[in-house]
């Protein structure tokens, strides 16, 4: 689907008004509606009202006739727009706005709102899947980007958010840094049916994390499966050689790191004390859960460029 061809009528911005990219800039709202206008794309804003509002006003707008959705913030709002776009032929745009922008920077979309926002027609939508969570219940939450289980998401629990606010990313490193001499437990990770033991696991649709570094290297949003990265060890400083194999892109080689691809993960509780859980960057639960694919779920808008490689690496296999 070219949207050049698609002709998009009417479109929404829905956006975080909170959001560090937005709370004190909202001129890059206004310069990028004109940008789209200038595109012959008539679009209208639309401010998340609470955590978690952005998916049910996402599917008003298209009850009310939206043929184009725009996610403005970071990967959390983005997380909560593609869920109330599930199994919809509207398609998705981003534009960034974030603290790490993760989904943006894995499509090589401009960071800067207005020239994402100038490039619209340019992109073109494509079917992808997105994965899915299950905790104690039936229902399912979709995550484009990844989810993780054990010492991220324990970072993100403890993690400031008036420092997240004042200083971006560099609160994450932060946060995790003084976590360095806690003891991690491990838990049990089920692949596709095999058992594996982790203190973090990572269950990927991109490459990028946290817009800094690639852990999950064979992934990709056209792939029908997740790269899931395992990390063994009970101490957190014994992460600090992992980050050092991630940046020389060589984690995979390291003892006790597991690359593997799968299409359906389970990580078990621990006896003792909880195990969080993220999903794209965001607090999301604690163990158990479940992550399966969701087939043709959402039509993302990305760059051509991008999309062609992507395509060139179809039949590499995820944990090469």
């Amino acid at each position: 689907m070219n949207l050049e061809s698609f002709h998009a009528k009417r479109a929404a911005i829905i956006y975080n008004p909170i959001a560090r990219g937005l709370s004190r800039r909202r001129h890059l709202l206004e310069r990028s509606l004109a940008a789209l206008a200038r595109q012959d794309i008539q679009t209208c804003l639309v401010p998340t009202t609470a955590p978690g509002s952005a998916s049910a006003q996402a599917r008003e707008q298209i009850e009310n006739g939206c043929d184009l959705i725009l996610a403005a913030g970071g990967d959390g709002t983005i997380n909560e727009v593609a869920n109330g776009m599930l199994h919809s032929r509207v398609p998705l745009a981003i534009l960034p706005g974030g603290t790490a922008n993760v989904l943006a920077r894995e499509m090589r979309l401009p960071i800067h709102m207005e020239r994402a926002a100038s490039l619209v027609r340019q992109l073109k939508g494509h079917r992808m899947a997105i994965g899915g969570l299950r905790f104690d219940s039936p229902k399912q939450r979709g995550f484009v980007c990844m989810a993780g289980a054990g010492l991220d998401a324990e970072i993100i629990s403890r993690l400031n958010l008036d420092l997240k606010a004042a200083a971006g990313k560099l609160a994450y490193y932060l946060c995790g840094f003084a976590q360095v001499l806690r003891t991690l437990p491990e838990f049990e990770v089920v692949v596709d049916g095999k058992s594996y033991g982790a203190s973090f696991a990572l269950i990927s649709r991109v490459r990028n994390y946290g817009g800094d570094l690639e852990i999950a290297r064979g992934a990709s949003l056209f792939r029908n499966d997740f790269e899931v990265v395992l990390f063994r060890g009970t101490r957190a400083a014994s992460y600090l050689p992992y980050l050092v194999g991630v940046t020389l892109g060589q984690a995979a080689r390291m003892n006790g790191c597991t690359v593997l691809s799968g299409r359906t993960v389970t990580c078990q509780r621990p006896s003792g004390e909880p195990v969080y859980v993220q999903v794209d960057g965001e607090l999301a639960g604690v163990l158990p859960v479940t992550a399966e694919i969701i087939p043709d779920a959402l039509t993302l808008l990305v760059p051509p460029q991008y999309y062609a490689r992507e395509q060139s690496l179809m039949a590499v296999p995820a944990c090469a």
